[in-house]
């Protein structure tokens, strides 16, 4: 599957992910008529033991993420060749070309600082896992 496909699908998911989410306390409330006889209990914790778990990876993923959308045109996924698109759609004329690139180029542009702050929030929880194991 191709890069763009793959960033597409991501976003994507991230909004269906986030449509759930706003739609489950609406479907959640275990008084409300026909609701199930035994509801999930909220959690009992924070998750801290499998976020410390899943943190090299997620630290991997997000560092090769911001990694691409930082390289130059040559590379598939960045700004920058994204950029290169829009530029040559606009200089052929290819009007409804252009706009869906640039649309595309202004959500990648707006993903790059989440992914900055996720990078200081993950080292953040980095340091954190590792108080936790010396204790």
């Amino acid at each position: 599957m191709p890069h763009h496909r793959r960033t597409a699908a991501a976003i994507g998911a991230v909004a269906l992910t986030g449509a759930l989410f706003a739609a489950a306390p609406a479907q959640a409330d275990a008084g409300a008529p026909g609701a199930s006889a035994s509801p999930k209990s909220a959690p009992k914790g924070d998750g801290a033991k499998a976020i410390c778990k899943r943190l090299p990876k997620t630290e991997d993923r997000v560092n090769a993420a911001v990694t691409r959308l930082n390289g130059d045109a040559t590379v598939s996924g960045s700004i920058a060749r994204l950029e290169q698109r829009v530029n040559n759609a606009k200089a052929e004329g290819h009007t409804e070309i252009y706009t869906y690139l640039n649309d595309r180029l202004t959500a990648r542009k707006n993903l790059l600082p989440t992914l900055q702050k996720r990078q200081a929030d993950l080292k953040a929880v980095s340091t954190w896992c590792s108080a936790q194991k010396s204790k």
